[in-house]
């Protein structure tokens, strides 16, 4: 008499399981790797984006660069651009972080016209999860990178 049998062994169950884990551990620190990749790409975008929105400003207004960067952003639903709410960029960039950085906005002290001729931004990972690189940027437009601390204005320019 044979004994008819359906469905998986549980050799065959635990094969399939174990497979299974080896996969999940060679693609899951690949995912991360690219999304701090991601993360300090977005970083770079954003310090171009703010260079460029503090271009505008400094032409549009007339007063040098902005106080901070909230002084960008847009203002309420409805309203026109101002001094104090250019709406050059977005109000999530104005709260000093995105994409897992940190970006903190130094203004230069304002000249015997009130005009801030100078600035400088950072960005710093929140975690070594959300990124590796510290960036910088200043009025050249020029972004630099350190791979250990926090990027300086002696730092090497990225490339690009």
């Amino acid at each position: 008499m044979r004994n008819c049998t359906k469905g998986f062994s549980l050799t065959e169950l635990l094969i399939a399981v174990v497979i299974i884990l080896l996969i999940a551990a060679i693609v899951i620190p690949n995912l991360l790797r690219s999304r701090i990749v991601g993360d300090g790409v977005s970083s770079v975008g954003c310090l171009r984006t703010l260079n460029t929105a503090e271009a505008t400003y400094s032409s549009t207004y007339g007063v040098g660069y902005s106080l901070t960067l909230s002084d960008l952003a847009p203002g309420p639903p409805g309203s026109s651009p101002t001094s104090t709410a250019a709406g050059l960029i977005d109000s999530v960039l104005a709260g000093g972080s995105k994409s897992g950085y940190s970006f903190t906005y130094s203004p230069g002290t304002p000249d015997s016209t009130g005009c801030i001729k100078v600035y400088q931004i950072t960005a710093v990972p929140i975690t070594n999860s959300t990124g590796t690189n510290y960036y910088y940027t200043d009025q050249s437009g020029v972004i630099r990178q350190n791979s250990t601390t926090t990027a300086a204005s002696t730092d090497s320019p990225i490339a690009g």
